[in-house]
């Protein structure tokens, strides 16, 4: 299985930093993961700024030459891990900038006429690992799952990605938010998957 973590924070100093580092050693100790690319957007300074003009097209956005590296990116992952935290009741702006400009028509999905269109990255799973200050229950109980329904339903699942898992974390700036035994379940998680 080949792995691509797209991790997404300014600071690796932070919490998510430290879930990235335990996807990574749980990944090194799992024998069915053959490769692993890490994609930090913040360090590679990703331009995550969608535009539209004469000589940018959305219809041409699949082929955007920057962006080749990314599409290959994706295109090579059996598996897609993104690592992130809940701002806002959602993702960074970095990561939807990010998806904004690399889920386009004829790369990620094929507009059919119909009422869905034909997704093009079948085959692949996602892993959704992000943090967040308040309680785990705060997005599906104030804000009706809208988390998980942007990156499930509306991204995924319309791009032809299935199996979408999530590991939501809550009350992580908190003394008591538990954070060694959270870092703990992500790496045994990575240490132990198989597909």
């Amino acid at each position: 299985m080949k792995m691509l973590v797209i991790y997404t924070h300014p600071n690796h100093q932070s919490l998510s930093y430290a879930f990235l580092e335990q996807v990574i050693q749980g990944s090194s100790e799992n024998t069915h993961i053959e490769e692993i690319q890490v994609l930090d957007l913040y360090e590679v300074g990703f331009n995550p700024v969608l535009v539209f003009n004469k000589e940018q097209r959305r219809r041409d956005m699949h082929a955007v030459p920057e962006l080749e590296k990314y599409r290959e990116q994706i295109i090579w992952a059996d598996k897609i891990v993104l690592i992130y935290p809940i701002w806002w009741g959602r993702p960074p702006a970095m990561l939807l900038g990010y998806i904004d400009r690399m889920f386009a028509s004829d790369f990620a999905y094929k507009d059919k006429g119909g009422l869905l269109p034909e997704g093009l990255l079948k085959g692949r799973s996602v892993i959704c690992i992000s943090t967040m200050k308040g309680p785990a229950m705060y997005p599906l109980l104030w804000l009706n799952n809208a988390h998980k329904v942007l990156m499930k339903r509306a991204l995924f699942q319309y791009v032809g990605i299935k199996k979408v898992t999530f590991f939501e974390f809550g009350n992580m700036e908190r003394k008591q938010g538990k954070q060694a035994a959270k870092l703990h379940k992500i790496y045994r998680h990575f240490k132990t998957i198989a597909r």
